[in-house]
This record gives structure tokens, sequence and C-alpha cells, in this order.
């Protein structure tokens, strides 16, 4: 995100100059409400491609954090399956197999699982 951001910051610097470089012979272009529909596009652009979804993700995200409970299956970022057995404010507690058990930070959780799911793995 920050490199497509210094790109896009990159791109605006450099306008100007180019602006300048242009033969005053050469025609005007699109004029003042051209470039403001042309950049009104562009962010239009970068907000149904780029910020919409991803708010959209961390939405749908924060809602999976604040609905686990005890008894639910997940699994991690890291791969790891397990059972909650335990939940705190920032940390859950899975039970990977019999009376092994690991903490985890709520945000590590990557899915729920539809219950059943770790007896047929």
């Amino acid at each position: 995100m920050k490199a497509l951001r210094n790109a896009l910051i990159a791109i605006l610097a450099a306008m100007p100059a180019a602006a300048m470089a242009q033969d005053p012979a050469a025609g005007q272009g699109m004029g003042v409400y051209g470039n403001v529909i042309f950049f009104a596009g562009f962010i239009l652009i970068f907000y149904l491609l780029i910020w919409r979804p991803q708010s959209k993700r961390a939405k749908e995200h924060k809602a999976l954090m604040a609905g686990l409970g005890k008894g639910d299956e997940v699994v991690t970022s890291g791969g790891i399956a397990g059972r909650i057995t335990r939940v705190t404010d920032d940390f859950i507690v899975v039970e990977v197999a019999d009376n092994v058990e690991v903490k985890v930070q709520k945000v590590a959780v990557a899915t729920a699982l539809p219950k059943g799911t770790l007896k047929d793995v």
C-alpha cells in the first residue's frame, strides 16, 4: 500500500514539470474541467479497487474476533487448527490436541470452522 502511495505521489509531483515542458502552441489539452473529471475518476477507481475491499475485510475480521467463544473451532494465520478453551480480551487459548493448549492472539485467528470439522481431520 505504501509503495502504491509513493508511486502516486511521484506521479503527481512530476505533472507540473511535464506541463511546463510542453510546447505552448501544442494546445490546451483537457482544460480545468477535464483535469477535475480525470482526478475524480482516478480517486473513484482507487476507492472501488483498494479502499473499499480492504475496509470490508477489516470489518469482517473484527466481527470474527468479537464473535469468538469457548468451544469454537478456529484456524490461526500460522495454520494451527484447534478448539477454543478460554477467551480473554486480547488472547485465546486453543486446544490443538488432548491436553495440549496454545495461547494465541485474537488477531491471529484467520477463520472460524464449522462445528465438528476437527473430528474429520
